[in-house]
């Protein structure tokens, strides 16, 4: 990570606060330590500076800057999770709290660090040649090559393993034919990890943008994660040498070990949104006058404050023990279904019920809340529903699976 700041936000040791801190009701920034308090503040700060100001414009255009991609890496978020190749290295936790500043943001901001580090960096990092690492890693750290992750199709969503799109050899090389869809980065990708049906099993390719019967359509008609680029890649006899694929993984598990981490990211995230849905609700019953007194001094509206402060910590602190599970090598894949499950559930809950508070102000996009709900309709069916989450952890608690 870029060398942080000085500390300017809750959550650091000393005596106890006389009173809670009604951004930080639980003092979940108390369990930090200082590299993770760091990452935190320098995240938020950023995001303050460079997204803040513009991202309703960028919902509002359906636009993803392309050059915020230097800036991220310039600051080491992307793929900052990684060791080596100019990766920052740092611990699931920073990660994490990056992820949940990013998102507070916008979420597709977060998405966007998180296709890049956990989908595209992280299977070339995992599974990819001593070369392909070399030549793609420092680049995608320095967000100077973008990458997206083809896995899902038109008719393949949560079940991965019917997919259509094909590998074949050819001689020295293979040739892909397929479909992709619903691809965050692709329109602006320079690199696709593709994933595909082999003889052998499911392999990995490297896709560089411009090659031969590769090509991109974005989504149209969009009215969530408006600022992200979202894509169709079409694959028409696409002839890649030998060396385009991944070596290291064979089969299912590589595409399913890389959203394994994306997940990680996204239920930080979600408590991000949360958080900023929960803060611009407070901020606006605070300043708003109706009946002579602040709306935050009526009693129901007190109410639904407190439910949603609840929320917020419950998630934060629910990221913050996952982050510490993964950070000791015990996270197991049903535990950060819970996770996104259980905190992309509550950051709709407190968008709904900010969104309400707002009055007629929240579908604006002067406040957040409206841009975030959208959002997070998309946070709870990509990288997993919430039905194949629970069927997840249905087969965790029983023993039995329930899929078919």
């Amino acid at each position: 990570m870029a060398k942080p700041g000085t500390q300017e936000t809750t959550g650091t040791p000393g005596r106890p606060p006389a009173a809670p801190d009604p951004r930080d009701l639980l003092d979940v920034g108390w369990l930090l330590d200082d590299e993770e308090r760091a990452v935190r503040d320098t995240v938020r700060r950023f995001v303050r500076e460079r997204v803040l100001p513009e991202v309703g414009t960028w919902f509002d255009r359906g636009a993803f800057p392309r050059e915020l991609a230097k800036d991220l890496g310039a600051i080491g978020l992307l793929g900052m999770h990684l060791s080596g190749y100019g990766c920052a290295g740092t611990g699931a936790v920073p990660y994490g709290l990056a992820c949940l500043e990013l998102e507070a943001g916008d979420s597709g901001l977060r998405s966007f660090v998180s296709v890049q580090g956990s989908l595209a960096m992280f299977p070339i990092h995992a599974y990819g040649s001593a070369e392909q690492k070399e030549t793609w890693l420092p680049r995608m750290a320095a967000g100077e090559v973008i990458g997206c992750f083809g896995l899902t199709e038109p008719d393949s969503g949560s079940d991965p393993g019917s997919m259509r799109t094909t590998a074949r050899r050819d001689g020295p090389d293979w040739v892909l034919n397929g479909t992709k869809m619903w691809i965050t980065n692709g329109g602006i990708a320079d690199l696709a990890v593709v994933w595909a049906r082999t003889e052998e099993g499911v392999r990995g390719f490297l896709v560089p943008a411009g090659t031969p019967g590769f090509g991109t359509r974005d989504v149209a008609g969009k009215l969530s994660l408006r600022a992200s680029v979202t894509s169709e890649l079409v694959l028409q006899d696409v002839r890649l040498p030998a060396d385009a694929v991944l070596p290291g993984v064979v089969g299912l598990k590589g595409p399913l070990s890389c959203l394994n981490e994306a997940r990680f990211g996204i239920l930080f995230g979600a408590a991000g949104a949360a958080r900023a849905c929960y803060e611009a609700a407070l901020d606006y019953t605070l300043a708003r006058v109706q009946f002579g007194r602040p709306v935050a001094g009526f009693q129901l509206v007190q109410r639904k404050l407190t439910e949603m402060a609840v929320s917020v910590n419950r998630a934060a602190l629910l990221a913050v023990h996952l982050g510490r599970l993964k950070d000791a090598g015990r996270l197991v894949p049903a535990q950060v279904s819970a996770g996104k499950l259980d905190n992309v559930r509550q950051a709709l809950r407190v968008a709904r019920e900010a969104r309400g508070l707002l009055g007629a102000n929240g579908i604006t996009l002067e406040y957040p809340v409206i841009r975030h709900m959208a959002n997070l309709e998309s946070v709870a069916t990509y990288e997993g529903t919430e039905e194949i989450h629970t069927l997840v952890l249905g087969q965790a608690i029983t023993g039995i699976p329930a899929f078919r």
